[in-house]
């Protein structure tokens, strides 16, 4: 059997309602029912090649890397991941209801051929290529939102703007004042509500698939913002490594709902009006961050039939 977990996904409802019997009209599915309807196409796997799994002495957090936004800063934190620039460094920061952080605190770990400082890279060029599955709802942050390539977006077409949001789970990169002075050397992944008042002050790379408890469960920091007072309290990190150079069969085996299908505009109603019998009054209102993108545990392929 495959697990489902909510980890952390122009929508319309378009049908796909349950009969409930003769005479009676028929009931728009639950969030359970609309997914029991998946099908193997709904999903995809993520590439080996944009996935990190940052490994814990608690276990393995699964983060996927964006193929499409801040290119640079993606590429430096590869060549920073492959120079095991972050291997023994710590979680240095956990501040409570924001974000945990990680990377080289004492800024004394030397880099070989990854850079310091990169141009800011926190929104892109937007277009009417560009395959936008949009929100209908609202938003106080941004004109629209809605999903690029699986990642939650923000989108402002009068200026050609598109950006990631700052939702739960998502990776983003730390740096000073300066909005050049972000590398990747230190990330930090979002633990509490969503702080949308980062959006396009700070360059977003990713989100967590799998493990983000192992982070949003760490004690909270007593120093300033949640910063670690003492060497001894951070959480040492084992290794940081793409999946791409892990061997197969120690890789994390997961499927992402696709954020492109009918199945989940369907999914994204039952969010936004939820049918389960312990609610009472529908929302009738959706906000990027509140639409959770499912993930899947799939078979290895040495498991496989």
């Amino acid at each position: 059997m495959r697990r489902i977990h909510l980890a952390i996904a122009s929508l319309a409802f378009t049908g796909g309602a349950f009969a409930l019997g003769p005479g009676e009209p028929a009931k728009p599915p639950t969030t359970a029912q609309v997914m029991e309807s998946a099908k193997d196409s709904d999903w995809r796997r993520p590439d080996p090649a944009n996935t990190l799994y940052l490994e814990l002495a608690s276990g393995r957090v699964v983060i996927e890397l964006s193929s499409r936004f801040a290119p640079q800063h993606i590429a430096n934190i590869k060549t920073l991941v492959a120079e095991k620039f972050f291997d023994g460094l710590a979680v240095m920061r956990v501040q409570d209801n924001f974000v945990a952080q990680w990377g080289d605190a004492d800024k004394t770990r030397p880099t070989e051929s990854a850079t310091r400082k990169i141009p800011d890279e926190s929104v892109m060029a937007s277009n009417k290529a560009l395959p936008i599955v949009k929100l209908h709802d609202t938003d106080g942050y941004a004109p629209e939102t809605g999903w690029l390539d699986g990642f939650p977006v923000g989108i402002e077409r009068k200026s050609g703007r598109v950006w990631m949001t700052h939702c739960y789970g998502m990776l983003g990169i730390g740096r000073d004042n300066s909005p050049d002075t972000g590398s990747g050397s230190e990330l930090y992944v979002v633990i509490g509500q969503a702080p949308r008042q980062l959006d396009r002050n700070v360059v977003v790379v990713g989100r967590v698939l799998r493990g983000i408890e192992l982070l949003s469960t760490l004690p909270r920091g007593t120093g300033p913002l949640g910063v670690y007072e003492k060497p001894e309290q951070r959480v040492p990190i084992i290794t940081v490594r793409l999946a791409s150079a892990v061997p197969e069969a120690e890789r994390t085996q997961l499927e992402v709902l696709r954020t492109d299908s009918p199945l989940f505009a369907r999914y994204v109603e039952s969010r936004r009006n939820r049918r389960d019998d312990w609610y009472i009054v529908p929302a009738h209102h959706i906000d990027v961050c509140n639409i959770t993108i499912p993930v899947r545990d799939v078979p290895s392929p040495a498991s496989s039939p």
